[in-house]
């Protein structure tokens, strides 16, 4: 969204009564994506985020409409042009609130609890709709039905990530646990973390980058002065931005591990004709790439702060968030 592309002030938690109402479930998405995207520009700026902004949602836009595409077909028992819609939806609104723990400490990074952005998202977005939902007639085809409010509480759901102390890696538990998903939750996780596999190493590390900058904004203003690279050696701020960027580099390596190894599980919940299409989908998730990764990538211990400044070219994401 542009600086031209102005919302209107109506698209608060206050669903103002005077805008008419939706004639289609069309255009009823469409007026949550609005809400939607109005809010999470708010987010975006306020809170200086790197990662979690419009051009990580118009990633996810198309790798979820790439899998779709590819695989619709095969599953012959949805609703072809409404599960587009609500794919779009929450595609759109996912990530729409970012909640970060409070943290007082300096020179440390800043931190999500497990699954509360999600919550807090799954919260505003379905009181958005209730509020829509009251403003039409019970029979109007432009009402969210009940299926429709559970898929998409459902798919934001799935896209909550927890940590495996034994991988190093983080993963989404809603694709892992044999629970009966939506197709729309399914696409939507898969595109989530789909980077690897569907675009490759480059974009792959420069998510890593992207993360790193959101998550460690005492690191920004040094980059951008450039002060990063006149840090004394050993020094106590020098030593902690090393490790720092030591464990992305590292959790780097051990996410790409993990995804490979995850990504048969992931998928087995699709039909047998859709899995090979998947897999070619998601076709640089191979054990050639996760050695190049693997090679690639400084995990040394005694790594220099210029060699993982020079692999993670954190310079060129310093744009505004």
């Amino acid at each position: 969204m542009s600086g031209d592309d102005q919302q209107p002030d109506f698209f608060d938690q206050n669903v103002g009564s005077s805008l008419p109402p939706p004639q289609s479930i069309a255009e009823s998405i469409t007026e949550i994506k609005t809400f939607a995207l109005y809010n999470f520009t708010q987010e975006a700026a306020t809170k200086q985020l790197y990662y979690h902004n419009h051009e990580h949602i118009q990633n996810v836009q198309r790798r979820s409409q790439q899998i779709f595409q590819a695989i619709a077909d095969y599953h012959p028992e949805i609703d072809r042009s409404r599960t587009e819609l609500l794919l779009d939806l929450c595609v759109v609104a996912h990530d729409m609130v970012q909640v970060f723990a409070q943290n007082s400490q300096q020179n440390t990074a800043r931190k999500r609890d497990t699954g509360v952005s999600e919550m807090a998202t799954i919260e505003q977005i379905l009181q958005y709709i209730h509020q829509l939902n009251s403003r039409l007639d019970a029979d109007s085809s432009a009402r969210l039905t009940e299926a429709d409010i559970d898929i998409i509480r459902e798919s934001i759901e799935a896209t909550i990530c927890v940590y495996d102390p034994i991988e190093q890696a983080i993963y989404q538990p809603s694709l892992q646990n044999g629970r009966s998903l939506s197709i729309v939750a399914r696409i939507l996780a898969l595109a989530d973390l789909g980077a690897l596999g569907i675009d490759g190493i480059e974009v792959y590390n420069e998510e890593g980058s992207l993360i790193f900058l959101e998550e460690n904004l005492d690191v920004v203003p040094l980059l951008m002065d450039g002060s990063i690279h006149q840090l004394k050696t050993n020094s106590a701020l020098h030593e902690n931005i090393r490790h720092r960027l030591l464990r992305r580099s590292r959790f780097q390596v051990h996410f790409a591990k993990s995804r490979l190894a995850r990504f048969d599980r992931e998928i087995q919940e699709f039909s047998s004709d859709a899995i090979p299409i998947l897999k070619e989908i998601f076709k640089h998730l191979t054990p050639e790439n996760i050695q190049i990764i693997s090679t690639m990538t400084p995990t040394d211990e005694a790594v220099s702060l210029a060699d993982l400044l020079q692999f993670f070219q954190l310079e060129r994401y310093l744009r505004s968030p």
